[in-house]
């Protein structure tokens, strides 16, 4: 399957009957650390889950009966190469990675290519620090 670069957001959910509609809820850190704003209009596509109760790899069951949530893609300690994508309201760089996984990269240009090392994961963004930059020219010493 092709997932289009618009992507704002991947999640487990579980669809719930309310009354006469049924209801998906996205995840608050999905709008509090994303790009989604609430109050907005977007397109939902909506995939099946395992088949026959099937457990997925990529899902965690919450014991409190929210929504299942998907495990970031990456791990503290990585390192990855990646491009700016967008600059956030702090200054810092925004890229996203697997299912558009957030990463927040300190001290970056936007469309700058770096090799970074993620530092810090949350539920639904990571941060991470430059390591390489290309064109860096190191000293020896």
């Amino acid at each position: 399957m092709e997932i289009p670069t618009e992507l704002l957001t991947l999640f487990s959910a579980q669809i719930e009957q309310h009354d006469e509609n049924f209801v998906i809820e996205v995840p608050r850190g999905e709008v509090d650390t994303g790009d989604v704003q609430g109050g907005e209009t977007y397109r939902v596509a909506l995939l099946p889950g395992p088949a026959n109760g099937d457990s997925d790899d990529a899902t965690v069951s919450n014991s409190d009966s929210r929504p299942a949530q998907s495990n970031p893609p990456v791990e503290e300690g990585e390192r990855r190469t990646v491009e700016i994508e967008s600059i956030g309201d702090q200054g810092d760089g925004i890229t996203r990675v697997e299912r558009g996984f957030v990463v927040i990269v300190s001290d970056t240009s936007l469309g700058e290519e770096v090799t970074v090392e993620i530092t810090n994961v949350r539920e639904n963004v990571a941060f991470a620090d430059v390591v390489d930059r290309p064109g860096d020219i190191e000293q020896e010493g």
